[in-house]
């Protein structure tokens, strides 16, 4: 049985966005593409050919990996979330204990996850540590850089 993708409802509408721009337009494009190289004859040396046939590949291959994503996806409705506990779908501010700074994640399945926008995956390190907890919770991360210690802020949907 394959793995419940969990999302939340924007991770969801970026999903579905996305396989509808890959079908309906991507496939239009690169199929103009390999029409025009398919134009200009020997096929055995065209290199807008062979391009356009490996972008089609491409696309065609995130095609059926975001619908496989989608057959599988679990939806969290973050308003539905319990704020009493960190859970997917909730925005943490945390306070980093060694060095004093604040930060602040959005929790998000695993599909999500970019910690470049402040999204952390629920299977992190950091993310796995804090589900579950309450604000005022102590909690404790072992990472590859080593021990972390974090205190729990506050605990909010998304705005």
């Amino acid at each position: 049985m394959d793995k419940k993708n969990i999302l939340t409802y924007e991770g969801l509408k970026k999903l579905e966005d996305e396989l509808q721009e890959l079908k309906v337009v991507r496939r239009k494009e690169v199929a103009q593409k390999i029409k025009e190289a398919r134009e200009q004859g020997d096929l055995s040396e065209n290199a807008e050919y062979d391009a356009a046939k490996d972008e089609q590949r491409d696309i065609e291959a995130r095609i059926e990996e975001v619908e496989k994503i989608l057959k599988n996806a679990e939806v969290v409705v973050e308003e539905d979330v319990d704020l009493e506990r960190i859970n997917i779908g909730c925005n943490v501010k945390i306070l980093d204990c060694e060095f004093d700074e604040e930060l602040e994640y959005k929790i998000v399945g695993s599909m999500e996850a970019n910690s470049l926008k402040g999204k952390i995956s629920n299977e992190s390190p950091v993310g796995k540590a804090l589900l579950g907890k309450k604000v005022g919770d102590i909690v404790t991360v072992e990472t590859q850089a080593g021990v972390l210690e974090y205190k729990v802020l506050s605990i909010h949907r998304a705005s």
